[in-house]
């Protein structure tokens, strides 16, 4: 098994339930690093919810805010953005259908967000308050509001000629670029450093998650992942709160010398 490269969603993934990573999951991402395959996080957070763990296992590279970014070592590599004009469109039409709902946008590494709370959020207390009443200026990334109506999303996504997003369990939607996504970025990331898809071994748990399981190498389901998910990919792993992903690699990848 010729494995480069290990690609990892981080929530209900390489993240357990309670948003720790265990020991056990560090030592053997960090062992395959000194073996010299890389470890990259693809996930939806942005890259201040997910610094944390940057810091913590420090990946060679980080696919975050729903594959629109790339950073390597914290300095960005990659952007898919959308036109500042095409953004303020799209949150005045939220605003237009909830004046009240909040709003986060990604700009590179900074977040606006319309919210008096921002300093109790455990993800994003680095974010900057915004209310909207000034059009923004700078290329975004990806826009998120809570909505109760998934229609409502996709109704705003097709007028504005964007991409929509929803996550698991929550009422969340993301706007994103119509060509943006996880597998832009994979492609966009192994493209330049040579690597094939196939030398590729990826995990998941989510819908969101999904091409990236079928276009890399090796597609691996927690167990705790949507049936669509586990129905997509070539394996499944035990559980996050098992240590799913560590324990597929060292198995799979690590035990037999990555031949």
């Amino acid at each position: 098994m010729n494995i480069k490269m290990i690609l990892t969603d981080l929530d209900h993934t390489l993240l357990r339930s309670d948003g720790s990573i265990s020991e056990y999951t560090k030592q053997i991402l960090k062992e395959c690093q000194k073996r010299g395959i890389l470890v990259v996080i693809a996930t939806a957070r942005y890259w201040i919810g997910a610094e944390r763990y940057i810091e913590e296992m420090q990946p060679d590279y980080e696919i975050t805010t729903d594959g629109t970014l790339i950073h390597q070592r914290g300095k960005q590599i990659y952007s898919c953005s959308m036109d500042h004009n095409d953004a303020n469109q799209i949150i005045q039409d939220l605003l237009e259908k909830n004046p009240n709902t909040e709003i986060t946008v990604a700009a590179g590494r900074q977040v606006f967000w319309n919210s008096h709370h921002i300093a109790e959020s455990e993800k994003l207390h680095k974010a900057v308050f915004h209310d909207y009443r000034e059009p923004l200026r700078c290329q975004i990334n990806k826009i998120v509001a809570e909505l109760s109506d998934g229609d409502m999303a996709a109704e705003i996504a097709k007028k504005n000629h964007c991409r929509l997003q929803g996550y698991r369990g929550e009422n969340w939607y993301a706007f994103l670029p119509e060509t943006a996504g996880k597998i832009q970025a994979i492609h966009e990331l192994a493209k330049s450093l040579n690597i094939s898809l196939s030398e590729i071994v990826s995990f998941g748990d989510d819908t969101n998650d999904m091409e990236m399981l079928q276009i890399c190498g090796i597609g691996v389901a927690v167990s705790n992942a949507v049936t669509e998910v586990k129905a997509a990919a070539d394996c499944v792993t035990s559980s996050n709160d098992e240590d799913g992903v560590a324990d597929w690699i060292e198995k799979n990848i690590l035990t037999d010398g990555n031949k």
